[in-house]
């Protein structure tokens, strides 16, 4: 552990831990459940057991499914949850660090969010209380404590939260086994399958990974190497996550058949739109509809394809097999293979894709069209990366990071500087405790032909959390804080990005 992330854990150990409610000082909760974060082991390859830190959850009230392991996987049990209920989570940590649960996409107080200033001591618990107020869609959950984000997450503390609606019930779309959620991570294995972060170790690794964010050489789908699952012949619901610390997908099946994409971040779209591949950034989610009913048996592959990450405009895109002790022997934009779906003989179903799936509320026009924006600049500096010159700390919220309840914003996220020899880098922007549309995106000409297959692949549509912003580009979003005030955040969801500096708090007042 390098120096600063040992400051940060020492800081952090010695913070008291957050005071849990006593169990009669609120309304019993629609959920009721306790989640433990602690070290463990899965069988991941072949031969011995990889060493882990898994999230297990025990329910002491709800309906039976509101917690569904995800198969024989080290990730943590899916959360299915209802529009409307009311939920209480007590989380203990049995980590030998400190960490917190974060909620990610979920509209919850300030207080159940997860900031990194709630970050409580090893053996210490925290209790959230929150109600469902997110429309159907995929969100997940994952640690956030300052500095420690990446190799916990890395580790293996991830989870799927599943949100349902009656909107979503009247659709009538594919359900139950039908219903399949994929996270995608890569990982590095080291001798005896011990899973490797930090770039092999080395203090140019160490370097290189804080820079271009960690990349492994093996992706995992649920936890699981060489994935493969069993389909009938009919359509599918796949609800794909990126779990990755850094590393964007190019999404397509390998056969080039077209994709129907029904949901992004924020739950379903208006209608489905065709495409016949998909970029899936780092804590993005798509939501796709798959009919396997024109197969006749045989192998359907799901690829990343090849994209070109920069060339000229950053090392990220160079990158190559054996580079950096073996940290980054697949590097950003290679070619991949994630899993197989192997298409049962049988009769073929008959089901229809909705030619209309959810109503979207329209944009705020006023905000979308009146010129005025918050610009945030997102760049690289002395080992440093940055939003508008600044780093994170705990309870800084400058004059410009100050909104009001209930009102609507555009937030423009530049992309314009680089850190020296590394060149720009991608940044997934994730926002928390609220939703967003995106208005617009504006390239440079010399950067667009760098990122165009990138580019082809970008869903934007409906209502996102997470928005990729890639070098030389200017995007446009509008914000809408409407659930709750309180003190929340804005970061690069690299993950080694967000470790080293480049996220921030900001605070939405009554």
């Amino acid at each position: 552990m390098d120096s600063h992330r040992r400051a940060l854990l020492q800081a952090a150990v010695a913070t008291p831990a957050a005071a849990a409610l006593p169990a009669a000082a609120a309304p019993a909760a629609d959920v009721d459940l306790v989640l433990t974060a602690a070290p463990g082991e899965a069988r991941i390859l072949d031969g011995p057991p990889t060493g882990v830190w898994q999230f297990r959850a025990r329910l002491d009230a709800g309906g039976g499914d509101s917690v569904q392991p995800l198969g024989e996987s080290y990730l943590g049990p899916t959360l299915r949850l209802r529009h409307g209920q009311s939920v209480r989570v007590r989380f203990d940590n049995g980590l030998p660090q400190p960490s917190i649960v974060h909620w990610h996409g979920m509209l919850v107080p300030d207080s159940a969010d997860g900031h990194p200033r709630l970050a409580i001591a090893p053996g210490a618990h925290y209790e959230y209380r929150f109600d469902v107020r997110n429309r159907a869609g995929t969100y997940w959950y994952h640690p956030h404590p300052h500095g420690l984000t990446g190799p916990q997450v890395y580790g293996g503390l991830a989870g799927l939260l599943i949100v349902h609606d009656d909107e979503e019930r009247s659709l009538g779309l594919p359900a139950q086994e039908h219903d399949l959620a994929l996270v995608l991570q890569d990982r590095l294995f080291g001798p005896n399958n011990r899973l490797v972060y930090d770039g092999g170790g080395t203090g140019m690794g160490r370097m290189m990974s804080g820079m271009l964010g960690f990349f492994g050489d093996t992706v995992l789908v649920n936890g699981r190497a060489g994935f493969a699952q069993e389909v009938e012949r009919r359509a599918y619901r796949l609800r794909l996550l990126n779990g990755s610390n850094a590393r964007i997908y190019r999404l397509a099946f390998g056969d080039g058949r077209a994709m129907a994409v029904i949901g992004t971040d924020g739950g379903l779209l208006p209608q489905p739109l065709q495409r016949r591949a998909v970029t899936l950034a780092p804590g993005e989610r798509i939501e796709l509809w798959v009919d396997f009913s024109g197969d006749r048996g045989g192998t359907i592959a799901l690829v990343s394809e090849a994209f070109d990450a920069g060339n000229g405009a950053g090392m990220g895109g160079m990158m190559r097999p054996g580079m950096m002790g073996g940290g980054h022997a697949a590097g950003q934009g290679a070619p991949l293979q994630l899993a197989r779906f192997l298409v049962r003989s049988g009769a073929a179903g008959a089901d229809r894709l909705p030619a209309r799936l959810a109503a979207l509320p329209p944009l705020d026009a006023a905000a979308a069209f009146s010129g005025r924006e918050r610009v945030f600049r997102l760049q690289g500096a002395h080992m440093r990366w940055t939003i508008n010159g600044r780093t994170y700390q705990h309870d800084e919220v400058a004059d410009d990071e100050i909104v009001r309840l209930g009102t609507a914003e555009v937030w423009a996220f530049e992309n314009f500087g680089g850190m020296g020899m590394m060149g720009a880098q991608p940044h997934p922007m994730h926002v928390h405790g609220v939703q967003f549309r995106v208005l617009e995106r504006r390239m440079s000409t010399p950067a667009a032909a760098y990122w165009q297959r990138l580019r082809e692949g970008l869903v934007d549509q409906g209502f996102k959390d997470t928005v990729l912003v890639l070098p030389g580009e200017r995007v446009r979003v509008q914000v809408r804080f409407d659930a709750h005030a309180g003190l929340f955040l804005y970061h690069c969801h690299n993950l080694e990005h967000e470790d080293m500096g480049m996220m921030r708090s900001f605070r939405i007042d009554a």
